[in-house]
């Protein structure tokens, strides 16, 4: 489980507009507050879900929009017209009321904290807007169970990540179901996450807000009091954990009893059920809502480089201690506890990357990621993310780290092998060890304090000497500060004490099933009662009656002593030592190392009878037992090994006695002795050949699977040869078109039959498939240089209109050819900025080109620049065909065309736009598109700083989602070739 999204990143009040904390924790209380968000289409949704809300719901509704950043907003007014609410547009720090409507304003990003409504600038990265995400973040962070969030037509994926962190803080989430979706992309990627309670059109999520604000517990002022009031019905509440415990075998009686109700609350308003006996009767009716429950209660919310502050706590305190002195072929272990849907592993292992890259020594990783949530472990091994997943990965990251794919990403193949999935029970599987670091961020916070006192020493046990505990900002180690020092308190980084602390393996198990529920309400406290007199009972009887003995490990190190054992075990001379055999008592160590070893090969108990200890005079016979213990799927193994005296001391001889005793007797004694230390020496030097014969067996399977391995690779090969072939394939066919058309003309001159006009006509066509075969190298040359980081501005003051003028004098032939018109607003600046002017140049001539090329014949292309702020605009819009909106997320990617096809109308290699965006972010600038749609034209926005020079700017860290007006998603033509 992993945890609520943190509500710093959200604007907070300043102090002179702070209400009375008493009156706004009133208000918090009082009312939900519904988040509403759409993009393209969302208008008309917007409209049918207003109009068939009641006005008295009690709710405040938020809507949040893809608004054109430089255009007044009509929104508002539109909404209006729909219902009898106030809809008003958003003011900085206005204060939410029931039955209101609050409208998002033009450029601008929205959330809402202590409930007040805070807005800041549009953040401009990359053509990247999320305001949806942005607001249903701070949603579920300020109002929890009183969150709702709806996603409506649109076409990207805003809202799906900030609907998830709702659901998690055990809000409501809708979305509108695809038939009535005017653009279907926002609200299916939603619904993808599985984290959407219903799916709907928009008439019918009003009918559903409109019953849902009718239920007694999202009415109840105080969330907190009904919780509470779930509490006085604890019958039914043992017998849905007896449910669950039936249907998935978790035991949820001691996980934190809040975060439980307040799930089980969530399930009962959905379902309208205003008692928990009603919901307990539901539950054995509809067994499915079983596992549905079992779900929510392991919601999972969580994000890459989630608290960027703790991964650099990592890379500065934690990594570093790791590899000092660590061997190259020792591998750096670690364990994700909790790991949700994998973002925090994948997180850690490229960050443990970027890491190793600066090391003298690269030795091998392994993550062990798991989490007792099946459908997230099996999203975390796909490693699959939809594009507003990945918001906060860094561009650098995005490109190394990351593939894209279809509607998103997926973790590269090298990181996705570096990472092994499982599903694990942190309170009863075991775990694993010799690990470097364990991070369990925001799992222990749903535990209650007698899971948390059993999972910390586990913990304990599975670290390394120096190994490091990494956990959630809101958690500590509690009472098991004697086991770990703390290293950082703000990210709650601690290291392992050096304590005697071991993992406790409970031997004593009860001999009667645990009950599924009862009708007593009292049954928690007795069962834990009669739980704990039963264990001192069993504890007594065994101290008294059982034999003694001691819990080793693999390496026959004491992990625990069970009852006395002095009169087998004593400290050996020298450096103190827990080994077994260093401990055993002469006459034992023999037997123990061969019992120990049979019980290891054969995974049975090994007995050893008739051993003797001799001390002085007196003889004890002995008998030992090697016991292996089942630890399930742990890496470790454990044996319990037990002493018993079979038989009393033989008391001193007298001095007659022995007088008396024939000289045969006692060497008889001592040939039998010797006998059997030949014997078992015999069968431990037998026992360590055939361990040998079975390693080489090992070693025997272990080349097979190289040389299988060795397949794989080569099959990978095969399939990087075949994309290199298609690739090739590509760009020798663009290159061959203007050879081709060069070659056909040459042909024509070399028959010396043409008159001037059809000469000049020859010459210029071969001119222009020059010109064409040299763009296509250059921007392959120019992509090259740009990935492999090689490609170098020459910064020189200069002033935008003369670079500009000089791209529109370059395409005014084009555009001249197909009676295009050019229309321009150059704003001149106050100053000239150090910038590339040739590289400027090419930005704005690979917009323009591309806008020809896609315009019609007698259409028109407008350029403006102004400056705004600390930052100069220009605009490059067209009457163009536009895109569809499936094909937005794509257009800056490299080798993508909106057509695809060998037949298509244009050529080229697809690499204008990703190179125009590249030269932008080395400019320090972002670039966007907006678009209402197919056959309706195109408008690019260049972003470049004003007041810093080239050398200071550094090239954003946006993702790469594209956003879109309130008219429609974004449309561009894919490039210019």
């Amino acid at each position: 489980m992993n945890p609520k999204q943190s509500s710093e990143d959200y604007p907070q009040p300043d102090a002179a507009e702070k209400l009375d904390s008493e009156q706004l924790s009133g208000r918090n209380e009082q009312f939900p507050v519904v988040g509403i968000g759409a993009s393209a289409g969302g208008l008309d949704a917007f409209r049918q879900l207003l109009s068939h809300l009641p006005t008295d719901t009690g709710m405040a509704f938020v809507l949040i929009q893809h608004l054109a950043p430089n255009q007044k907003s009509l929104l508002r007014e539109i909404l209006a017209r729909e219902t009898a609410m106030p809809v008003v547009e958003v003011q900085d720090g206005m204060v939410v009321e029931p039955n209101c409507v609050y409208v998002i304003p033009p450029n601008t990003k929205m959330a809402i904290a202590q409930g007040l409504l805070r807005l800041t600038p549009r953040e401009r990265n990359r053509g990247v807007s999320m305001p949806v995400d942005a607001f249903f973040l701070s949603l579920a962070a300020d109002r929890g169970s009183k969150a709702i969030a709806i996603v409506l037509s649109g076409g990207d994926g805003d809202g799906a990540r900030g609907l998830e962190a709702v659901k998690g803080a055990g809000g409501i989430t809708f979305a509108q179901c695809e038939d009535s979706a005017e653009v279907s992309s926002m609200p299916n990627t939603a619904v993808a996450t599985g984290q959407v309670d219903f799916i709907l059109p928009p008439q019918e999520i009003a009918e559903e807000l409109a019953k849902i604000s009718r239920n007694p517990y999202v009415t109840h002022p105080n969330p907190a009091r009904a919780v509470a009031a779930l509490s006085e019905d604890e019958t039914a509440l043992q017998a849905i954990f007896g449910l669950l415990r039936t249907a998935t075998g978790v035991d949820f009686t001691f996980y934190k009893e809040t975060t439980l109700k307040r799930r089980i609350l969530r399930r009962m308003v959905l379902y309208k059920l205003e008692s928990l006996d009603s919901y307990v009767t539901y539950l054995r009716e509809h067994p499915a809502e079983v596992q549905a429950l079992y779900e929510d209660v392991l919601i999972n919310v969580t994000s890459f480089f989630r608290d960027p502050a703790a991964f650099e706590a990592l890379i500065s305190k934690v990594f570093p201690a790791i590899v000092q002195d660590k061997a190259p072929e020792v591998p750096i272990r670690i364990w994700v506890a909790g790991c949700s849907t994998g973002e925090e592993a994948y997180s850690i292992a490229i960050c443990l990357l970027e890491f190793l890259e600066n090391q003298p020594i690269k030795p091998p990783i392994q993550i062990y990621a798991t989490d007792i949530s099946e459908m997230a472990i099996e999203r975390a091994r796909a490693g699959v993310y939809q594009q507003s997943m990945v918001a906060d990965v860094s561009p650098e990251r995005l490109h190394r780290f990351f593939v894209p794919i279809e509607g998103g990403y997926q973790i590269g193949k090298s990181i996705r092998e570096l990472c092994v999935f499982a599903k694990q029970n942190l309170c009863s599987d075991p775990p694993f060890s010799r690990l470097d670091l364990i991070s369990c961020r925001n799992v222990l916070i749903y535990l209650g304090a007698a899971l948390q006192k059993k999972i910390l020493p586990i913990f304990h046990y599975g670290l390394k000497p120096t190994g490091f505990l990494m956990l959630g900002t809101s958690e500590t180690t509690g009472e098991a500060s004697d086991l770990f020092a703390l290293v950082d308190k703000k990210q709650k980084i601690y290291a392992r004490k050096l304590a005697s602390a071991r993992l406790t393996l409970d031997l004593v198990t009860s001999n009667y099933p645990s009950a599924i529920a009862s009708s007593d309400s009292r049954i928690k406290d007795s069962a834990s009662n009669d739980f704990d007199l039963q264990k001192q009972a069993d504890r007594i009887v065994l101290d008294r009656y059982a034999p003694v003995g001691v819990i080793i490990n693999s390496d026959l190190e004491i992990v625990h002593f069970r009852g006395q054992t002095s009169l087998y075990l004593e400290p050996a001379p020298g450096r103190a030592s827990l080994n077994l055999l260093k401990m055993a008592k002469e006459g034992l160590k023999i037997e123990l190392r061969t019992a120990i070893h049979q019980a290891k090969k054969g995974e049975v108990p090994v007995r050893k009878d008739g051993l003797q200890i001799r001390e002085g005079d007196r003889v004890r016979q002995v008998s030992v037992d090697a016991i292996p213990l089942p630890t399930g799927n742990l890496e470790e193994g454990y044996f319990l090994v037990l002493f018993e005296e079979v038989s009393s001391a033989i008391m001193p001889q007298s001095t007659e006695a022995r007088e008396i005793e024939t000289q045969s007797t006692s060497d008889k004694q001592e040939i039998d002795r010797l006998e059997q230390e030949l014997t078992t020496t015999k069968e431990y030097l037998r026992s360590i050949i055939e361990e040998q014969e079975a390693t080489n067996q090992d070693l025997k399977a272990a080349n097979e699977e190289i040389l299988s391995s060795n397949e794989e690779l080569q099959s990978s090969n095969e399939e990087l040869e075949t994309a290199k072939d298609e690739f090739l394939s590509i760009v020798s066919h663009e290159l061959r078109n203007p050879l081709n058309a060069m070659l056909g003309w040459t042909r024509l001159l070399r028959k010396r039959n043409m008159d001037a006009t059809k000469m000049t006509q020859a010459l210029e066509a071969i001119e222009r498939s020059a010109m064409a075969q040299n763009q296509l190298i250059e921007d392959l040359l120019d992509i090259s240089r740009i990935t492999s980081g090689k490609l170098r501005l020459k910064p020189r003051p200069l002033r935008l209109t003369s670079v500009i003028e000089a791209a529109i004098d370059v395409v005014q032939v084009s555009a001249d050819a197909k009676q295009i018109q050019i229309e321009r607003s150059l704003q001149p600046l106050a100053e000239a900025i150090a910038r590339d002017s040739d590289r400027l140049q090419q930005v704005i001539w690979n917009l323009l080109t591309n806008a020809i090329k896609f315009t019609p014949i007698g259409g028109r292309v407008n350029v403006t620049l102004a400056a705004l702020g600390a930052q100069a605009q220009i605009t490059v819009s067209d009457t163009g065909q536009g895109i569809s909106a499936d094909f937005l997320p794509y257009v800056f990617d490299r080798f993508r065309q909106a057509d695809g096809s060998p037949t298509r109308s244009n050529s080229g290699l697809g690499l204008g736009l990703s190179i125009v965006r590249q030269l932008v972010e080395l400019h320090g600038g972002t670039i966007e598109v907006e678009s209402p749609g197919v056959g309706q034209g195109a408008t690019f926005t260049v972003w470049l700083p004003l007041r810093a020079n080239l050398e200071e700017t550094a090239p954003s860290s946006s993702s790469e989602t594209l956003t879109s007006t309130d008219e429609g998603e974004i449309s561009v033509s894919n490039n210019k070739n």
